[in-house]
């Protein structure tokens, strides 16, 4: 695209005021921003993308200022200049150049946050000031009874971004994705504020067929809490997914919980009478509504999918049929952004496995295993994609970026990460940890270490995130840029 067509497109974002309908509908170029689920770790892909979100402000700025010339040079005073001047003062909002953001567990946080127009300054700020306290245990919670984290803080931390928006809230200014697990039926949901998508409208319930409510319906607070409610670290969530005679056709969140779950908060410093009432809760939901397990959903943390690397998945959304998007592939095309937490290889021992060797080994075994699915999607996407600075995938394969013709490439795709690994942090931050030190920095749950990967992810993004990523110098010599 020549950057007379970019300065003459950005019109189009003055024009349009559905802006979801004209990232997820609209024509030209589209992009997307994925994001790994990880923890406190999500503070990583908080550094990359402050980079990210530096290099494309600049280059936002350079189109507007270049845009508002020319018409003040042609001597037009209209709407689209007002805007244009207008947007140029305004706080840059990276919603507006990607079309679709998806995430995982903390990665959901972190996408629902850019569709709602939050800048990375936002972002890093709950990171690093807020969830210290999420990630706080209470000395009274007990092993086994309860998960480790008190999951009312997380809420109250999630209520205060998305409040009380729906999935089709016009508030989510670009195409969202959240993934979670439904455990009760064994399957993935990732869900989308994408109109087209199956199941967005609800489904009435007749005599033979309960019917089921609309995602559109579904409390933003809910899908992400959802999402993040990692086994062991945080309860699961309940969430109402067929419309009945007392809650009509909305999803329950969190302004029309039972009586029961209210309990529950006023008490929650008495661990023993609050898993009694988690259980109390869960007993009234049965037998108010029956065994079906349609009525309600148990909810934990996406990373238990195979998506704990949500690229695949929102790659198949962006393509497939079902989901009525359709996107045109190939490199000029499609971009791909894919924002890691932090990879290494969950490795242990028979020497290390000692007493508790059972435990130890499911869940280093749970560990490898998400580790292996975010290596798959990773040699998946380097595979399909044009990639400027593969990542090898392993000594066996290399990195498969070069086994595609270029012509038979589906987008243009960029990873980075940090792999938190002693010789790697060596080689290539030139930082030198002891074993120790890099272990901690692999831990989901320690706010001790935040500060510390996010000082590392941001010199790692200084060296990886490059602005010819986004705007690579074809054959005619022109920048592409903004559909």
């Amino acid at each position: 695209m020549s950057e007379l067509n970019e300065l003459t497109s950005l019109e189009n974002l003055f024009q349009i005021k559905d802006t979801r309908d004209r990232h997820l509908f609209g024509p030209g170029p589209k992009r997307i921003l994925s994001f790994d689920g990880g923890g406190v770790r999500g503070a990583i892909s908080v550094a990359f993308l402050e980079r990210i979100e530096t290099i494309f402000a600049e280059h936002q700025h350079k189109l507007l200022t270049e845009y508002i010339a020319r018409k003040e040079r042609a001597g037009i005073e209209d709407a689209s200049l007002a805007a244009a001047r207008a947007k140029r003062e305004a706080p840059f909002r990276l919603a507006d150049w990607f079309d679709l953001v998806g995430g995982t567990s903390t990665g959901s946080l972190i996408a629902g946050a850019i569709a709602l127009g939050f800048n990375t300054r936002d972002i890093r700020e709950f990171y690093l000031e807020r969830a210290p306290h999420v990630f706080q245990r209470p000395f009274w919670r007990i092993p086994g009874l309860q998960a480790k984290f008190d999951s009312r803080v997380l809420q109250q931390e999630i209520d205060s971004i998305v409040a009380q928006r729906t999935l089709d809230s016009k508030d989510l200014i670009t195409g969202l994705s959240v993934v979670a697990k439904r455990i009760d039926t064994g399957s993935p949901w990732i869900l989308t504020n994408n109109p087209r998508s199956p199941y967005w409208e609800t489904k009435p319930p007749t005599k033979d067929d309960p019917g089921y409510i609309g995602n559109r319906y579904f409390k933003l607070a809910t899908l992400v809490r959802a999402s993040t409610a990692a086994p062991h670290f945080f309860d699961p969530e309940i969430v109402q997914i067929i419309a009945d005679e007392e809650h009509g056709p909305y999803a329950a969140g969190p302004e029309n919980r039972d009586w029961l779950a209210r309990m529950n908060d006023k008490l929650g410093r008495f661990p023993r009478l609050t898993a009694l009432l988690t259980r109390l809760r869960a007993f009234q939901i049965a037998r108010a509504n029956g065994p079906n397990p349609r009525t309600h959903g148990l909810f934990v943390d996406g990373g238990v999918t195979p998506f704990n690397n949500p690229s695949v998945a929102l790659l198949m959304q962006a393509l497939v049929k079902p989901y009525g998007l359709c996107w045109r592939p190939g490199p000029d095309n499609l971009t791909f952004v894919s924002i890691g937490t932090g990879s290494y290889r969950a490795k242990l021992s028979f020497t290390e496995l000692g007493f508790a060797g059972p435990l130890k080994l499911a869940l280093h075994s749970l560990l490898s295993m998400m580790g292996d699915t975010q290596t798959h999607a990773l040699a998946q996407m380097q595979w399909l994609g044009e990639c400027p600075d593969p990542w090898p995938i392993n000594s066996e394969i290399g990195s498969l970026a070069g086994e595609l013709s270029p012509e038979r490439r589906w987008f243009r795709f960029m990873r980075y990460d940090v792999q938190l690994e002693k010789p790697w942090i060596e080689a290539k931050l030139g930082k030198v940890l002891s074993e120790e030190v890099v272990a901690s920095y692999r831990n989901m749950d320690d706010p001790a270490i935040i500060a510390k990967i996010y000082e590392l992810a941001t010199e790692a993004a200084q060296q990886q995130v490059k602005v010819e990523h986004f705007f690579p110098k074809r054959d005619s010599g022109t920048y592409a840029g903004l559909a």
